[in-house]
């Protein structure tokens, strides 16, 4: 495993703006909104929101504030209570949009739960139209034959962040205090994506790089979600969550973004202004390069997620490419 370690000094602000709250309208009496979001994908002018209390996947539309609807990923119902919710949840921590695969003309959303528990390795494929909607209902996926692996090789596995680059499906483990191992896992998404059809068999990781990101008073920060720059490297965000596991939430100390370049440089993670803990990153389809999306989690059902916005050209210098 390479390992990438980042010199620490203090840590640059990235101002960020509220966009939005993630209303939705309710479906069988449910919450009027999105709450703990944890992973972003844009399709067109879909903006998919997946969330890891819920079986479902939220749309909304970019550039509109009207409520977004839920797809629904699983069938079964979750309990209210927190508690009960947390035990039997999927999980659901990171998406992203894959190109043309056999039968997906125009391509899919891949859900992902994140493999800390035997009830978490599970995800779901979404077909998408020519305008990057969903079309027919979700397939699950039985994530086990990779998540098993994994786990072996990380001891305490957290998968919560995906996203395609250079001809590479990239998994994100976040790292927690009792095991801090931070760590992209890359597989040729060729056979990835024959395996998500069942034309191919279960892929293996060709490179797994570990990432040192420093830390915000003393609490290590972990992968939260990452995505794809134009040109080559990637953005990813992050939190600083004081927890000592993959399971029980902790107190966030604050969330931070940064980039991977193509070169494999590290550059930043920059802290953010934002209060709530931020889970979701993806690239702004009609912003000026260096422009990103951010989506939240407050760790409270009643609390809506949040849309935010933020230009890293605040805070570096580098080239980035028009979308």
């Amino acid at each position: 495993m390479n390992t990438v370690e980042l010199a620490m000094g203090r840590h640059r602000v990235l101002p960020v703006e509220v966009v939005r709250e993630l209303r939705i309208t309710p479906s069988d009496g449910g919450l009027d909104h999105l709450s703990a979001a944890s992973g972003l994908a844009m399709a067109g002018d879909c903006l998919y929101v997946v969330a890891d209390d819920e079986h479902s996947l939220g749309l909304f539309r970019l550039g509109d504030d009207k409520p977004g609807r839920w797809l629904t990923l699983f069938d079964e119902a979750l309990p209210g209570g927190h508690k009960e919710r947390k035990a039997l949840k999927a999980d659901l921590e990171a998406l992203t949009l894959l190109p043309e695969l056999a039968g997906y003309l125009h391509g899919a959303l891949f859900v992902a739960g994140s493999g800390s528990k035997p009830n978490r390795r599970r995800g779901a494929l979404l077909r998408l139209d020519a305008l990057g909607m969903v079309t027919g209902a979700a397939r699950p996926v039985d994530l086990a034959p990779i998540h098993g692996p994994l786990q072996t090789q990380f001891g305490e596995l957290n998968i919560e962040g995906l996203f395609v680059a250079e001809g590479a499906l990239c998994l994100l483990q976040r790292g927690s205090q009792a095991s801090p191992t931070n760590a992209c896992i890359r597989f040729d998404l060729a056979e990835f994506g024959s395996w998500l059809t069942q034309q191919g068999p279960v892929p293996q990781p060709v490179s797994t790089t570990a990432y040192e990101l420093g830390s915000i008073a003393g609490v290590p920060l972990t992968f939260t979600d990452g995505a794809a720059l134009p040109g080559g490297g990637w953005v990813f965000c992050a939190a600083a969550e004081d927890t000592g596991d993959s399971y029980h939430d902790g107190v966030c100390a604050g969330s931070a973004v940064g980039v991977v370049d193509a070169s494999g440089t590290l550059h930043g993670p920059f802290v953010t202004t934002a209060t709530a803990k931020v889970e979701g990153i993806a690239i702004d389809p009609k912003g000026a390069p260096g422009d990103v999306l951010l989506v939240t989690d407050a760790d409270d059902r009643q609390l809506p997620a949040l849309l935010l916005k933020a230009s890293l050209v605040q805070v570096m210098h580098f080239p980035f490419p028009a979308v």
